[in-house]
């Protein structure tokens, strides 16, 4: 895919992801092809401008900043996530990009206790983490995600949604499946709260429902 300003669509998402992810196994290059379909992609790359630097949080086999660098060009980026495989993959759709003279992000294995990678960044992103994340630790998560927002910086978050109750059994039914695990919830209002505390500007909020999914989109920034 070559970088454009048309809108982009899930079927674009979805030939991109097959070609970054070739050289993945047939299920890791499915998995990822077919996420745009129940993921809004084509909203969240809205708020990566080209040229940003974006920290993705949590980044899994790294499909936001694949599909960021691939439609665009991108700053010095950075992807971590605690799963060693999920990282492999990614680094396999880094090395696809690096072939074809596209932006490069660099994704790390790391556990999100272990210190973050530093650097300033324009645009830090949390998507589909923190249902993950024990109830407990979840206001402390955003905290430390808003902590490396810079002045004139974004925080990009999104997240299944609690509601409706139908769509929210389903993306718990997804999970169980998926990756064996009771997730848990958090409702937008806790993290608008929690970000603004920690100095940040709520810019738009929305619900989006895809295929029987659910998601709440925050974005948020930190005034200059």
């Amino acid at each position: 895919m070559t970088t454009t300003t048309a809108p982009l669509t899930n079927r674009d998402l979805k030939a991109a992801a097959k070609r970054l992810y070739a050289d993945a196994s047939a299920a890791g290059r499915t998995i990822q092809s077919l996420r745009p379909y129940i993921c809004p992609f084509t909203r969240l790359l809205d708020f990566v401008p080209p040229g940003s630097r974006v920290l993705d949080i949590g980044c899994g086999a790294g499909l936001l900043l694949a599909l960021a660098a691939d439609t665009r060009p991108l700053g010095a980026s950075v992807g971590f996530d605690s799963n060693g495989k999920a990282i492999a993959v990614a680094e396999l759709a880094a090395k696809r990009l690096a072939a074809e003279g596209k932006s490069v992000p660099q994704f790390i294995r790391l556990d999100v206790r272990d210190p973050w990678p530093s650097g300033t960044f324009d645009v830090v992103a949390m998507i589909d983490v923190l249902h993950h994340v024990p109830v407990v630790a979840q206001q402390s998560a955003i905290m430390q995600a808003v902590a490396n927002v810079p002045p004139g910086g974004t925080f990009l978050y999104k997240d299944i949604a609690p509601r409706p109750l139908w769509r929210a059994w389903m993306n718990r039914l997804h999970d169980l499946v998926m990756v064996r695990e009771w997730i848990h919830y958090v409702y937008p209002e806790k993290v608008v709260a929690w970000a603004t505390a920690g100095g940040l500007t709520l810019r738009r909020r929305e619900w989006i429902p895809q295929v029987w999914y659910g998601h709440d989109l925050l974005v948020f920034d930190r005034p200059a």
